[in-house]
């Protein structure tokens, strides 16, 4: 048996309890982890390992004017030099630094693959390429040469590293931070630059901001993936506290799928954006696994359409069903509604400490005045002493011929020096500059430069003593530079935070404290329910199929603010709360809404709502289009209105049949299986009704009695114009003897022409052609009234959209072709010309 070594000398053993060195072994190990690796700190925002790969690619030069360099070689560096741990963590943190949709303001510029927000994993590091972006070399790095921060010895000694980066923005806020530490994590959710930027100046101009006046400058955290914020209590809970949880939604818009062959429309929810650090190739497995299980109900189809210009999941509803119980289920079924709990958590003076927002920027700005002090004192140590050396050359300089008569008789370097000292009365430093000087300084135009030397450094150090002795001077530059960051690296926000459900939140609340007021034991009253006054509103509907309602008193946003890039308004309605909202479906059928029902828009969320989302369950399983919305007249027994279908059917309607109206609506007009209804026209007897073909014909006729007779709800109405093949109507319009008419085709010609050209004719007959068309290939996209000083907008098969002023169409004759208006691209046309109503 081998002898056992004795490694320590005798009276050397200490007897220590197994508990008390598990005790301080785990809390080395806790203290280490805590302070080396997990938490982030207050000041520069960032964990060792960042901060280490950021200072690596400053001395290797990788500026954001530089090439890209490999990452491999970058992680080398930082585990040569600084973080001796696995490469693949150090490359893992590098690789979170570039990503977009990780990082709200990425710190790192990257070339080449580094993921997806389908957890697609990034490129090996031999591949991918990186350098400094320009928000972190000019706001994290830019000051770390001038003895700003202290440096420490790395692992071995042999280099120097910061023990934090002289940040000029709070990054821990702009970016957030993640991290599980022994006994304790963070969870810093990321901000605006502009936002923050604000509450900065403001808590530098008055230290003593009330929270709310902070919280108004800094509304809520701002995510890099967008999203919702539909809740502010978690907000506020977590800005005072330190602590508190964040409801946050995906982005959700209801779409109209068109009809193809075999199949009508079909209503689909669009997901534009998901929730801060969702996968979406996982979320999309999730909901196809709870539609397969039967646990999600109303999906008939689930695609994903993203593409380089943003995120698209499309999934389409079956025809019964309500879209917005579907989206209930996916909020509470799936991450496309999560609770981001926010903790605080963050070291200060290196001890983890659970802060408020207000005590994380005042930490910040506690260091940034530290820093600043730190760069003008050694600012001024380095003009101060070319400062002594400038007036030591031009001492020399104005002494020349003596200064030439001592080195002439010094027998050497060192016996000139101490004659240059003691008989000029200069210091060591400026007799070395002396000897040192070349010839060149002795021409008149050297000692010009010399002169204006000594000038502008008595000024920078009269300007940085200033900066030193006075506080106020010193932030006046603190919040320069804040503004200077604001305008180069501020964007829009992304994260919306919704104001309806904080109203609505506070009313809840309002009512759960007024509800524990009863006592247990005693029978609460029955509630009253009293109707609210009715209240003015202003109704604005777009081409999409949205609808808006605001306070007339509300301040205007601009009239698309918004809205879809292809959406506009296409009718704005002063109307009361307490009116209803009559909406015309392209099924022949028509729902009342009250207008008290359609939710405010606010201006954090502007687009509106789709009006067919408003109906009940049946009429949005129908798959109809919203063909017009209307409010009802007074008088409604003298008014009438007119229905014209694809077919060229055509009634003609008392809108007494309007009244007591219920959920479930009425059908107003009775369709074929192939014939859908197309306009909706409010007339009078007194009027002409003019009507268009797609091929160009027009037939105006009066409306009376004898040509169209009032009928019955359930009729299916009379021909109005006899189609010829492959042949639709395309317009419909009621005419005075004065107005005009604006006819545009397929291929982007329009004209105006006078109502009073067309001859009155009989209805049913052929009407007479309204216009010539270029090419045989060509058709009558559209017909509306030509208001002088109004637009049209025309809707292309590409989806683009073009307002034209109709004061730009010339008026010509029936017999004249029109003139080109629009520039088509290649395989594209008009479909749809729409009057442009406020």
């Amino acid at each position: 048996m081998a002898k056992q070594l004795n490694l320590l000398p005798t009276g050397q053993v200490i007897t220590t309890a197994l508990h008390t060195e598990m005790q301080r072994s785990y809390l080395e190990y806790a203290m280490s982890v805590i302070v080396g690796r997990a938490l982030p700190d207050v000041r520069d925002g960032l964990k060792p390992v960042h901060r280490r790969i950021l200072y690596a690619m400053h001395e290797l030069g990788l500026t954001p004017d530089r090439p890209y360099r490999k990452c491999a070689r970058v992680v080398g560096d930082v585990l040569g030099k600084y973080h001796p741990h696995g490469d693949q963590a150090v490359y893992d943190a590098l690789v979170r630094l570039v990503q977009e949709f990780s990082s709200r303001y990425p710190l790192l510029a990257g070339h080449g693959n580094f993921g997806s927000v389908d957890n697609d994993p990034p490129a090996a590091m031999r591949y991918t390429e990186t350098r400094l972006s320009p928000i972190s070399h000019e706001g994290m790095l830019a000051e770390i040469g001038e003895e700003t921060v202290e440096f420490i010895g790395n692992f071995d000694n042999s280099q120097q590293e910061p023990t934090v980066l002289p940040a000029q923005l709070p990054y821990l806020l702009l970016n957030g931070c993640t991290g599980i530490a022994v006994g304790m994590a963070t969870n810093i959710p990321p901000h605006n630059l502009g936002e923050i930027v604000d509450g900065l100046i403001a808590l530098i101009d008055q230290p003593d901001l009330s929270d709310e006046k902070l919280f108004e400058l800094i509304p809520g955290p701002d995510f890099p993936t967008g999203g919702e914020i539909i809740s502010e209590v978690g907000i506020r809970e977590a800005y005072t506290t330190g602590k508190g949880g964040i409801v946050l939604r995906g982005v959700a818009n209801l779409e109209e799928i068109p009809a193809t062959r075999g199949s009508k429309r079909r209503t689909a929810i669009i997901i534009t954006e998901l929730p801060y650090q969702v996968n979406k190739a996982g979320w999309i497995e999730k909901v196809a696994d709870l539609v397969n299980q039967g646990r999600l109900q109303g999906i008939s189809d689930l695609r994903d359409e993203s593409d380089r210009e943003g995120m698209r999941v499309v999934i389409e509803l079956k025809r019964d069903v309500n879209p917005q119980e579907v989206l209930q289920h996916l909020y509470h079924q799936t991450a496309l509604q999560i609770n981001f709990g926010a903790i605080l958590l963050a070291l200060v003076n290196g001890q983890p400490r659970q802060l408020s927002l207000r005590q994380m920027l005042q930490e910040f700005l506690i260091f940034r005045e530290q820093t600043l002090n730190r760069r003008y004192s050694y600012e001024l140590g380095k003009a101060e002493s070319r400062l002594h050396v400038v007036e030591g050359l031009l001492k020399a300089l104005s002494h020349l011929d003596q200064v030439i008569e001592i080195l002439r008789q010094a027998a050497d370097g060192s016996t000139a020096k101490i004659n240059l000292c003691s008989r000029l009365d200069l210091s060591e430093v400026q007799g070395d500059a002396i000897l040192a000087m070349p010839l060149r300084r002795l021409t008149s135009l050297e000692q010009q430069n010399l002169q204006q030397e000594f000038e502008q450094l008595s000024e920078q150090i009269e300007l940085l003593r200033r900066l030193l002795n006075d506080r106020r001077e010193l932030l006046k530059v603190l919040k320069k530079d804040l503004r200077s960051l604001k305008r180069k690296y501020s964007d829009s926000r992304r994260t919306k935070i919704l104001e309806e459900n904080r109203s609505r939140g506070a009313e809840e609340q309002s009512r759960g404290a007024e509800g524990q007021k009863t006592t247990k034991g005693a029978e609460a009253e029955p509630e009253l329910q009293f109707a609210e006054p009715p209240e003015e509103a202003v109704l604005e509907f777009t081409q999409r199929g949205y609808v808006r309602r605001t306070p007339p008193s509300a301040k205007k946003p601009k009239a698309e603010n918004g809205l879809h890039d292809n959406d506009f308004i296409i009718q704005s309605e002063l109307t009361q709360t307490d009116k209803e909202l009559l909406i015309l479906t392209s099924g022949g059928k028509v729902y009342p809404v009250k207008v008290g029902e359609i939710p405010l828009t606010t201006g954090r969320s502007p687009r509106g709502r789709p009006l067919i989302t408003m109906l009940s369950t049946t009429a949005q399983g129908a798959q109809e289009a919203v063909i017009n919305r209307f409010l009802l007249p007074e008088n409604l027994e003298t008014k009438q209105m007119i229905f014209l279908t694809k077919q060229g059917r055509i009634k003609r309607l008392s809108l007494g049949e309007f009244t007591n109206l219920t959920r479930r609506g009425i059908t107003i007009l009775k369709l074929k299986e192939d014939d859908e209804l197309l306009f909706a026209q409010f007339t009078n007897t007194k009027e002409n009704l003019i009507l268009a073909s797609s091929g160009g014909r027009l037939l105006k006729f009066a409306v009376n009695d004898e040509q169209l007779p009032i009928m019955g709800r359930t009729a299916m109405g009379l021909q109005a114009l006899r189609l010829r093949k492959n042949e639709q109507m395309v317009g419909c319009v009621t005419v005075g003897g004065e107005d005009q008419l604006l006819l545009v085709t397929q291929e982007g010609y329009a004209k105006r022409i006078p109502a009073s050209q067309l001859k009155r004719a009989n209805r049913g007959d052929l009407g007479t052609q309204g216009l010539k068309f270029t090419s045989k290939t060509d058709n009558l996209a559209g017909m509306v009234m030509a208001i002088a000083s109004g637009e049209v907008a025309l809707l292309t098969n590409k989806e683009r959209v073009v307002r034209i002023p109709v004061e730009t169409v010339p008026i010509l004759g029936r017999d004249v072709k029109g003139e080109s208006i629009l520039q088509l691209n290649r395989d594209e046309k008009v479909i749809t010309v729409v009057e442009v109503r406020s």
